[in-house]
């Protein structure tokens, strides 16, 4: 993500200096390799599609950690629309990317998704359309991530299977733990084993944005899973940004699902339009907890909110 962020940032700069066009190969074949590693050392497992950490034991043992999480959701990140107008402006940059990728393929070398569209934009992306799709799955299943407020930080499935593993005789485990920590590891109540983040959310409503631009309405998934309802990625980027705004709205009561059990307290004319930005929210009821006067990245919700009413 950082690679193609600093890629696209050099690419607008040589719109107006060519020099800068060094700088956006540079990038680019950064994101080559960390791709390449991402996808071939072993992080993506074939039996549950889905990119998982790795315990490495020794240079021969390496054991898969099987936890579905976030960590397994960033990978989605990394991925971005190369214009044709920059492609025509750049002929340097173009030339050494299109060099690049024929040199790996005459040395069996791994290249990342760069999908090409019918107005010759380029998708460069981490995850391969084929992986793209399992994600997806398991990111759209309420039983799993979809929360009726967004994406959990942790599958709900371990909630009544927590997921253990035994090292030198100790054994340790995670369980879907939807609010306040109940574990003192993080400081005593940071907690991602279970609440929805707004940062984490953010992103990944704006990569699902970007798959969708470049997709349009030829590739629809399921969502949620089960429900017999096939939406576009820009769709179902919406329904969770209507999810995550779904904390904040007022029900039929004048009640926010954010103010919890103090929802009395926020019934009071003085403090009816008072809505705090709290840390993060319950993955089941969507409370807003953790700290709840200085924590910015949820004020996030603002710019979802714009973005939203003028789709």
């Amino acid at each position: 993500m950082y690679a193609l962020g600093m890629m696209d940032i050099a690419i607008e700069i040589a719109m107006h200096d060519s020099s800068f066009e060094d700088a956006a190969t540079k990038f680019y074949e950064h994101f080559v390799i960390i791709a390449e590693a991402l996808n071939e050392l072993g992080l993506w497992n074939e039996e549950d599609k889905f990119f998982y950490d790795v315990l490495s034991l020794n240079k021969s043992d390496a054991v898969p950690l099987k936890i579905r999480s976030v960590i397994g959701l960033t990978p989605l990140f990394a991925v971005t629309v190369i214009e044709k107008i920059h492609l025509d402006k750049l002929p340097d940059f173009a030339k050494r990317m299109q060099w690049f990728e024929s040199y790996r393929k005459l040395n069996n070398k791994y290249l990342p998704s760069q999908d090409k569209s019918d107005e010759d934009c380029i998708l460069l992306s981490a995850v391969p359309k084929e992986k793209l799709m399992f994600i997806l799955e398991k990111l759209l299943d309420e039983s799993e991530f979809l929360s009726d407020g967004g994406i959990r930080a942790l599958s709900k499935s371990y909630q009544q299977n927590p997921y253990t593993l035994e090292y030198k005789g100790t054994q340790y485990f995670i369980q879907y733990d939807p609010g306040d920590s109940t574990s003192d590891m993080f400081g005593g109540n940071s907690n991602w084993r279970g609440p929805v983040w707004m940062p984490i959310n953010y992103l990944i409503i704006n990569a699902i944005k970007v798959y969708g631009y470049f997709y349009g309405d030829a590739y629809k998934v399921e969502c949620p899973k089960g429900s017999g309802i096939f939406l576009t990625l820009t769709q179902v980027a919406d329904e969770i940004t209507r999810r995550l705004l779904h904390i904040f709205e007022k029900d039929d009561r004048n009640e926010r699902l954010v103010n919890g059990p103090h929802n009395w307290f926020y019934q009071r004319e003085e403090n009816r339009d008072l809505v705090l930005f709290h840390e993060y929210f319950h993955g089941d009821t969507l409370q807003g907890l953790g700290a709840s006067h200085q924590t910015g990245w949820t004020a996030l919700v603002v710019n979802l909110i714009c973005n939203y009413v003028n789709a």
